[in-house]
């Protein structure tokens, strides 16, 4: 079946999910390849059977070949600690599952089939098209769409549990769409996150030598004062052939000293530590 009518059934079958970004009514059906609110705006499936719902283009920073990078290292493994931990998290009955700023899929990916057997039900949406039309090329039943998280085009208290990996937070969104006693799962890095590739590419004195996360973790806290939180620390072999992407999978070479970047790949190091912080936040019931 092509991709286009796999959509359409995902979407005929749950269309309760999605709501109109123009005028914020739930839709009511799917004509054809077409998702239509009872307004009469209508949305359609592109061939690939992705939505596009943004209202405004928006340039993405990251590009067909800093995707095609992530997606080799994080099929080599570099994230399987924090998927994993998603996994663990969600309860054993069956998910309706949102990733937010999903990227080029992998993650997602990797829960579903570490759940297989679940049922899920599980959508992905970026700002990033090409992301999104890569996560289409992976073998699972998830939907994806190209979406604003300031307004993301899903109904009120869909979702048994959000997942946020490394993505901006709409904290009034995501409440909005989590399900009563849902989960919201959040991952931020923590200061030794790719420590080796940071301490590498800036010099000692540069201020993108560190990272502080406190800023994010208080603004977490101020919005969910019961989560939890659960320090992910693992290293991950790097093999040389992978060694260029983990340089530019990442935003750290984005204006970074050309030759320092040449001698960073001139000596790759053999493994990449994760030390990330999974928080863990509960849906008003």
């Amino acid at each position: 079946m092509k991709k286009i009518d796999q959509a359409a059934q995902f979407l005929a079958a749950h269309t309760q999910l999605f709501r109109c970004p123009v005028c914020l009514t739930p839709y009511a059906s799917v004509d054809g390849h077409s998702l239509v609110c009872p307004n009469g705006h209508n949305v359609d499936l592109s061939k690939k059977g992705t939505l596009y719902f943004m209202q405004r283009a928006v340039a993405s920073e990251y590009d067909n070949a800093m995707l095609a990078a992530r997606r080799r290292m994080l099929q080599a493994g570099l994230f399987a600690g924090i998927t994993a931990a998603f996994a663990a998290k969600l309860p054993a009955s069956p998910q309706t599952i949102l990733d937010v700023g999903c990227g080029e899929g992998t993650p997602l990916d990797d829960v579903l089939h570490r759940r297989a057997g679940h049922h899920d039900v599980a959508v992905g949406f970026d700002l990033s098209k090409p992301g999104i039309n890569l996560a289409t090329q992976l073998a699972n039943d998830a939907f994806f769409c190209v979406a604003d998280l300031a307004q993301m085009p899903f109904a009120d208290h869909q979702f048994t549990a959000i997942l946020d990996l490394f993505s901006p937070s709409a904290y009034q969104e995501f409440n909005r769409v989590l399900a009563p006693g849902g989960q919201l799962l959040k991952v931020i890095p923590n200061p030794d996150y790719l420590i080796e590739l940071r301490h590498a590419i800036f010099p000692a004195d540069s201020a993108h030598a560190s990272y502080d996360n406190s800023n994010v973790l208080d603004l977490f806290r101020q919005h969910y004062p019961t989560a939890t939180a659960e320090r992910i620390r693992y290293q991950v072999p790097v093999p040389a052939e992978l060694f260029a992407d983990l340089m530019l999978m990442t935003p750290m070479h984005w204006g970074a000293d050309e030759a320092r970047l040449a001698a960073v790949k001139a000596n790759p190091f053999p493994e990449i530590t994760v030390d990330v912080t999974l928080l863990t936040a509960e849906g008003v019931k």
